[in-house]
Formats: structure tokens, C-alpha cells, sequence
């Protein structure tokens, strides 16, 4: 239970991490990805902290059951800031994608150039075209440059394979922009973060729940008051 819950922190934390790393070109800060960071350290945490309550509880020591304890808490302050730090990402998901504008108004169309290759990235792989429809490829420099027949080759839908791009046949192109599918996409990693956080704190309340058991059984250590010569 423990692995599974470490596994499904740790995936989340790696999905948003994978994602803003590829679109890294269409987001305003670098820190979006901070939630992704914790996610994946609450995941080792949890894991390590498994493996030693599962270490603890053969061992007959009140220390270890302490340390295990403050793992505990740690992995609980991590995914708390985790969760926290996602639900206030989620909320600014339209003002991190400011510069997606600019990247597509600077398109070249040529495979040479990031910006160009990461766009036609976007539109084939979220089957997307511009930012909110086709026809914002109308207002970019590269639609005037090419003659202003078609949009790019990565806005036809793929079951489409005679698919130009060409405008007179608009059925043919992805009907949605890629502003809505990135949001939808990133949006749903940070719920995926922000849910997480219940199974992990469900394990937590097993674990220390096992700790208060084992230290019940601990026998009681009667001091006493040193005499002073």
C-alpha cells in the first residue's frame, strides 16, 4: 500500500514535470514546475519511510518508533506544501501560458527552429491548430510570408491523409486551439498532484496508528531521582 501510494505521488510529480519540460517554450515562469519537484521527493520520502516502518516494526526500540514518527511528519509537510502549491498553480494555468502567443506569432515553419518545432509538436500531438482556432494562423507574419493558402501541415486532423492545410477545406483541421488543450492537460496533472495527497495521508494515518500500537507494548521504565553524595 505504501509503494503504491509513493508510486502514484511520484508519477504525478514526474507526468507534470515531463509536460513542462517539452512545452517549456509556451509557459511565463520556470516555477510551475516546483509542485512536480515535491511531488517526486514525497514519493522517495514515502517509500523510505515504508521501508523503515517495516524495518521498526521487528525491532524492538522507542528511538526508531521516534524517527519513524518524524519521517511521517516530514512526508506529511512535504505533500501538504505539494498539494498547496498545485491547487494556486491551477489557478494561474491562463496567465502561465501568456507567451504561447508569442510563440506562434514567431513561427518559421522551419524544423531547424525550436519555437517552429515545438509548435508543430503541440498542434500533432494535442491535435490542436493556433491558439484558439484555425484561424489565428491568419493573423501571423509566416501566413502572409507563405502566400496565405493554408495554415501548418501539423493542423490536419490525421484521418485525414489528403490533408494539405489549405483553408478551403477547414473540416479537414484540427477544430480546437492548443490554448484549451494545454490548459486541460496541465490542469489535470494538478489535480492528479492535489488528489494524491489523500491515499498518502490514509497511509500515514495506518502508520502512525501501528506506532502508537507498538509503543502501547513498550514496557514501562520506572525512573528515579539520584541521590547526591
Amino acid at each position: 500500500m505504501v509503494n503504491l501510494a509513493a508510486l502514484m505521488v511520484g508519477l504525478s510529480g514526474v507526468y507534470l514535470l515531463v509536460n513542462c519540460m517539452k512545452n517549456s517554450l509556451f509557459f511565463s515562469h520556470s516555477y510551475i514546475i516546483l509542485p512536480g519537484i515535491l511531488a517526486i521527493a514525497s514519493g522517495a520520502f514515502l517509500l523510505v519511510s515504508g521501508g523503515f516502518g517495516y524495518w521498526v516494526s521487528v525491532r524492538d526500540s522507542v528511538v526508531l518508533q521516534g524517527v519513524f514518527v518524524y519521517l511521517l511528519v516530514v512526508v506529511l509537510c512535504l505533500e501538504s506544501t505539494t498539494s498547496a502549491l498545485a491547487y494556486f498553480q491551477s489557478g494561474k494555468v491562463d496567465s502561465e501560458l501568456a507567451p504561447l502567443r508569442g510563440v506562434f506569432q514567431s513561427y518559421t515553419g522551419s524544423s531547424q527552429d525550436p519555437a517552429a518545432s515545438a509548435v508543430d509538436a503541440t498542434q500533432g500531438q494535442l491535435q490542436c491548430c493556433g491558439i484558439h482556432g484555425y484561424s489565428d494562423w491568419l493573423e501571423t507574419p509566416w501566413f502572409n510570408r507563405s502566400g496565405g493558402h493554408g495554415v501548418p501541415h501539423s493542423c490536419c486532423n490525421s484521418t485525414f491523409q489528403s490533408c494539405n492545410g489549405t483553408l478551403d477545406q477547414p473540416w479537414k483541421l484540427y477544430p480546437q486551439g492548443c490554448q484549451v488543450k494545454l490548459e486541460e492537460a496541465l490542469l489535470f496533472v494538478l489535480s492528479l498532484i492535489i488528489w494524491s495527497c489523500l491515499p498518502v495521508v490514509l497511509v500515514e494515518m495506518v502508520g502512525l496508528v501501528a506506532v502508537g500500537q507498538l509503543m502501547k507494548h513498550q514496557p514501562f521504565v520506572d525512573y528515579h531521582i539520584l541521590g547526591i553524595n
